[in-house]
């Protein structure tokens, strides 16, 4: 209400003064005709203003601030996978009884194309992911979701994330899970239906981890080489990846 009133105020003050304006030309000058002539002729020309500010600079303005958005978004998934991403990568893929088949889409080289992303990312949206709840410990993953349950709550507090759809469903998946494994007593004794349930949800949150890792690594090639250049030689798929540059 406070706000509706002072915008008011504002367009009142404007109009005065603007009425003022054209008064004291009038009475100076004495030329009533060219006054009102110039006047039309102003108004005449606020349709052109308007569509020249709006739909022209308002837009170029609207794609400067996504950009800038789109750069700070990048920097928290950096830190997403800096601190929690890559290591649970990791664990994820001890799980997948499919993982040396589909270990060649992630072994990301430093001549992969955009097309080469985009082509993996494709393949990851759609391909078979199959959760062997035998083949790990899920206590690892407990142990390190909740080492990192801070970093998460810090990371979904981040504004900046509301324009992130893919990667806040990342985190509402991997906050699930973290839930999920911490409700639970005793995760080597659980039933069948309740570790069917608990596979169902790391395969939701895998696959979308696997996805963004790509999209964020496609990013870090396009914008920042030094730092996708790091990320390839700790990639956490690639047996032969080393630090070391050799």
């Amino acid at each position: 209400m406070k706000q509706t009133r002072w915008y008011i105020l504002l367009a009142c003050s404007l109009i005065l003064l603007s009425s003022v304006s054209y008064l004291i030309q009038i009475v100076v000058f004495h030329r009533t005709e060219d006054t009102f002539f110039y006047m039309l002729q102003d108004i005449a020309f606020v349709p052109i203003q308007v569509l020249f500010v709006t739909l022209i600079i308002s837009e170029l303005m609207s794609r400067r601030e996504k950009l800038t958005m789109i750069k700070k978004m990048n920097m928290v998934v950096g830190v997403f996978f800096s601190e929690v991403g890559t290591g649970l990568l990791r664990l994820f893929s001890a799980f997948d009884g499919n993982f040396e088949e589909i270990r060649g889409n992630l072994v990301i080289a430093n001549d992969w194309s955009e097309q080469r992303f985009d082509g993996s990312m494709k393949f990851f949206r759609t391909c078979h992911y199959m959760i062997d709840m035998g083949k790990s410990d899920l206590d690892a993953i407990r142990t390190f979701l909740m080492e990192k349950r801070a970093d998460m709550l810090a990371l979904m507090e981040n504004p900046n994330l509301l324009e992130h759809e893919s990667f806040t469903d990342l985190l509402m998946s991997v906050s699930h899970l973290t839930d999920e494994l911490d409700a639970r007593k005793d995760l080597n004794r659980l039933a069948k239906p309740d570790r069917d349930h608990i596979a169902l949800d790391i395969k939701r949150a895998y696959m979308l981890l696997i996805i963004e890792w790509l999209s964020y690594m496609k990013h870090l090639k396009g914008d920042y080489p030094f730092l996708f250049s790091f990320s390839v030689r700790t990639n956490p798929f690639d047996p032969n990846a080393s630090v070391e540059i050799k």
